[in-house]
């Protein structure tokens, strides 16, 4: 850990090996573990002794004391600003320094970002960034945080959304996670992937292990073509999230509000948005909930519930439309991540490359969702330096107006420094869920210019391709239809049945029949009743989610010990639930507590934990064991049951 010399067995060329490193694009840290100071064997050991008023030839190590004005002026000076010279671009302050210091009171650890962070901001040609360990509250003054060396579980990464949205709630917004997961775990590639999936729609994408031939994270080296596909199109995702991403950062830096928030953030009277801690707000447009569970092993599927607020909410990627105000139970394969855009969003993105570095793209491809007016301001600046502060920076504004049968989208000139930005660009529009037969037209400056088209029936998509657009020019377009709404909400109940059917492990013959007889069941869910003896439960569950719109989920990720959710979307009353809980002393019912009825529109239950001491030396026990189940229309029953223990 603690070392400021280059072992050049490793690293023959530490020069060569930095200058290629930028020369791809890459900017480049060291991990600093300081807290053992500098010994003998250091490159830099006689310079730091003398600074320190030790003579070097008597070998005596340099002690770390952050504390020490004279030590820190030699800390940074001596052992830091030649590496930068070299182009070391920032440090990852990697704890280790202790809880203690000098001074009673004062973290080390904090003091230590504090100074980094500040002496960073001595060169206005860079930004000061830093990445740490948690440095307590306050912290968040010195971005970016690290939440430690997470484990390769699923309870780890399950954890993942509601620590790094709650944080938000002390303006903690810039978190950096071991993608992955550092160490533990036993090599599970869905488990990886769905890390990964989580790590592209988070703050901070770094992918991260400990050392160890089977700890290999690189995405490259997967084997699997399933897995390897899944994380090339993932990894790309975030590559064009950039221009969206940025923007949200400046909004960070203006309002102090995360790219990350919990739900309540924008609907605090909401009863169930301070329940859905596996969800959360990504930047002003966008929901995100990607799935924190392995697949079940009947359905072959992820399984994530989300709540969307009252509304009309689309899928991102499929297209689906979701009602607002409601509970839905989405499934998922390897490759299907749940990401919901809100009606009127507008969602700038780059291109989807395999890399093509982090400048302000050539190309833009503009995402709209029909439904409600919106404006977005993307921001863009040169990405490296604080000449942002002095007024060096570009925005333009994307507007869309929408009319019902018509959608008016702009893209205004280029206002600020446009030095900063391509003098031309391709524009494509993406106009998600509109009509097929709609009339199209396009001007530039006011001049009418062609565009081609092209529509996607199964995400009903419409896309305006190549529209070539100056920074000092004014896009405006037009999308039309003759008929009463422009947009288009298929509705999916039938192809999302047909979905969790081919991925269930089930006879081919009883799908078969299930598919011919789909309509039927759609019109009368009673007539699946033959088939339910050969599903497994969970089948049965992802079934009647879906058919009626109704459910209960076991929320395991986050500070309740229990949480339960139970919604039934359409009130039906033919839905009902009982739930039963026990307090278990030694074996002995202590405490039950019996609910029934019918399933109202959404309901939770949060059992409690009972604690006992017991003998001389005030050992804990706890015990509860808890029984929820859903009865559909007599036809079908959902059981969600636990007991927990805990020493």
């Amino acid at each position: 850990w603690t070392g400021y010399t280059w072992n050049r067995e490793l690293f023959p060329d530490p020069d060569g090996l930095v200058s290629f490193l930028h020369a791809k694009g890459l900017r480049t840290a060291l991990n600093l573990h300081p807290a053992e100071g500098i010994h003998p064997h250091e490159q830099h050991y006689a310079e730091m002794a003398r600074r320190m008023g030790t003579d070097p030839a008597t070998g005596q190590p340099v002690a770390f004391d952050i504390t020490d004005p004279d030590f820190v002026r030699a800390y940074f000076e001596v052992l830091h600003y030649p590496y930068e010279a070299m182009g070391i671009d920032f440090w990852w302050l990697d704890w280790q320094q202790g809880l203690t210091c000098r001074l009673d009171g004062l973290d080390p650890l904090w003091l230590i970002n504090h100074l980094h962070f500040h002496d960073m901001a001595r060169n206005p040609a860079r930004r000061p960034m830093i990445f740490s360990r948690w440095g307590d509250r306050g912290h968040q003054r010195y971005p970016i945080g690290f939440s430690g060396d997470s484990y390769a579980t699923w309870d780890s990464l399950r954890f993942q959304p509601y620590m790094t949205a709650t944080a938000s709630n002390i303006a903690y917004g810039w978190w950096s996670h071991d993608i992955g997961g550092h160490t533990s775990g036993d090599g599970d590639n869905e488990l990886f992937t769905r890390w990964v999936q989580f790590g592209v729609l988070s703050p901070i994408m770094r992918i991260h292990s400990t050392k160890g031939y089977f700890y290999d994270q690189r995405p490259w080296m997967k084997d699997d073509d399933e897995v390897a596909h899944a994380l090339r199109e993932t990894l790309q995702l975030r590559h064009a999230l950039i221009p969206y991403l940025y923007t949200m950062a400046w909004r960070a830096h203006c309002e102090s509000l995360p790219l990350m928030l919990p739900m309540y953030y924008a609907h605090p009277e909401a009863e169930a948005a301070y329940h859905c801690p596996q969800q959360y707000l990504f930047g002003t447009e966008l929901i995100a909930a990607p799935f924190t569970d392995p697949a079940d092993p009947d359905t072959r599927l992820a399984r994530q519930v989300v709540w969307l607020p009252e509304g009309d909410w689309y899928h991102f990627f499929s297209g689906e439309h979701f009602e607002g105000d409601r509970w839905h139970a989405v499934y998922g394969s390897l490759r299907d991540i749940p990401l919901f855009a809100r009606a009127g969003a507008i969602v700038p993105l780059g291109p989807k490359v395999g890399w093509g570095g982090v400048g302000n793209p050539n190309e833009l491809h503009v995402h709209l969702f029909p439904g409600a007016d919106n404006t977005f301001e993307l921001y863009e600046d040169d990405g490296a330096t604080t000449a942002y502060a002095e007024g060096h920076a570009c925005q333009t504004t994307l507007a869309q107006r929408w009319y019902g049968n018509r959608l008016e989208f702009r893209m205004d000139a280029a206002e600020g420094d446009t030095s900063l930005i391509p003098a031309e660009r391709t524009i494509h529009l993406h106009v998600h869920n509109v009509r097929t037969g709609v009339t199209v037209g396009a001007t530039v400056d006011g001049a009418p210019v062609a565009v081609a088209t092209r529509y996607d029936e199964q995400t009903e998509m419409l896309v305006l391709d190549g529209i070539r657009q100056c920074a000092h020019s004014a896009l405006k377009v037009t999308v039309q239809t003759d008929e009463a709404t422009l947009c288009s909400q298929r509705p999916r109940q039938r192809e999302t049945i047909l979905r969790l059917l081919k991925a269930f492990k089930l006879h081919i013959g009883v799908r078969n029949k299930i598919a011919d007889e789909l309509d039927v069941i759609l019109a009368d869910p009673d007539k699946l009743a033959p088939y339910l003896i050969t599903m497994a439960p969970s089948q049965t569950r992802a079934l009647f989610e879906t058919l009626y719109q109704a459910g209960v989920h076991h929320v395991a990720d986050t500070h309740e010990p229990t949480l339960l959710v139970l919604w039934n979307n359409r009130r039906d009353e033919t839905i009902t639930y009982r739930y039963n809980d026990a307090y278990l002393y030694f074996g002995f019912v202590d405490s039950v507590h019996h609910q029934q009825g019918i399933v109202p529109r959404f309901m939770t239950f949060t059992p409690k934990l009972q604690t006992w001491s017991h003998g001389t030396r005030g050992e804990h026990v706890q015990r509860t064991q808890w029984h929820v189940q859903i009865d559909y229309h007599n036809l079908a029953t959902v059981v969600e049951e636990y007991l927990e223990q805990t020493p």
